[in-house]
């Protein structure tokens, strides 16, 4: 089953030439779910060809480079004759914001949009399969952080070993697998763990928007496939990330370190870097040994089951 993360916006506040302000886009086997949207996050769709079918868009606080972009994405969604419903899930105590901005131009969408309000501890959305588990940030402002988390899947079914039971080919092998215990002709009771392996872990995907290193974030979901931190700054204004509620690089790593994520993708780097994320690499490098990428806007990953 497909997962697969397109970044859409990957600096900080200020938007550059190459990079758009934070939006995330995650496909999952028909379901389209955005994290953030800033400002021409609509545009990005377009060039990065996500389409417009996102059904649940994610707000991790009401920042403007995190939000701004509601308003064009409504309208365009508008323009397109949309109709499927639209939710919108955001920090407790910020739906007023939000509904402003979703209404800025004094019209009504022509498609439903809901608002709901989220915390720590909450799940937002409960999809097939998968939840987005709500957790908590360490920001300037009131923010949260999502993380998509699939449910365990069956076991291996071991069909070599069902047919040295004595089991049958066919219906039984489906029985079997769905938990359910199987009576042979002769009247033997085959087990379905005698034919199924362990429970196998789902994938996850963890993401941050804004926020200081924080515990939260290791126990949002055990060695997450994927954690998308905060990564603002380098080691060289250590002081303005932690007045400013931001991650440095390294800071961020420690965090994916403790929390066993398998691969780091850091983001929201901001407009004074200049394009040159060198150092963010390299000092994230020396407290991560994982996967570890600094995306471009564009940039896509597929998530595997480590199983496949």
């Amino acid at each position: 089953m497909p997962l697969r993360v397109t970044f859409l916006g990957t600096s900080g506040a200020v938007p550059t030439t190459e990079r758009n302000p934070s939006a995330i886009y995650v496909a999952r086997e028909g379901d389209e779910l955005l994290f953030d949207c800033g400002e021409g996050t609509q545009r990005q769709m377009m060039c990065f060809g996500t389409g417009f079918s996102v059904s649940q868009l994610f707000v991790t606080h009401t920042h403007g480079d995190h939000v701004l972009g509601i308003p064009g994405l409504i309208q365009t969604l508008d323009f397109n004759e949309r109709e499927k419903p639209l939710a919108i899930h955001v920090p407790s105590g910020r739906r007023r914001e939000i509904r402003s901005l979703v209404h800025a131009l004094d019209t009504d969408p022509d498609f439903p949009i809901t608002i709901s309000a989220v915390g720590g501890g909450d799940v937002a959305y409960r999809g097939d399969d998968y939840e987005v588990r709500v957790f908590d940030v360490d920001h300037d402002t009131r923010a949260v952080g999502y993380a998509l988390v699939e449910d365990e899947r069956k076991g291996r079914f071991d069909r070599e070993r069902a047919e040295e039971l004595g089991v049958p080919v066919g219906p039984k092998f489906s029985q079997l697998h769905e938990g359910e215990p199987v009576e042979l002709e002769d009247g033997t009771v085959v087990q379905p763990e005698q034919v199924v392996g362990d429970p196998r872990p789902g994938r996850s995907v963890v993401y941050t928007g804004d926020t200081r290193p924080t515990v939260a974030t290791v126990e949002a979901a055990a060695e997450p496939d994927l954690l998308i931190h905060d990564g603002t700054f380098a080691d060289d204004r250590v002081e303005r990330a932690s007045e400013t509620g931001h991650s440095t690089a390294r800071g961020a790593a420690r965090i994916a370190t403790e929390a066993g994520a398998k691969r780091l993708a850091l983001v929201g780097t901001s407009s004074r870097y200049a394009g040159d994320v060198s150092d963010h690499h390299a000092q994230a490098q020396e407290v991560f040994d994982g996967d570890l990428l600094i995306p471009d806007d564009g940039d896509e990953l597929e998530i595997p089951h480590l199983d496949a």
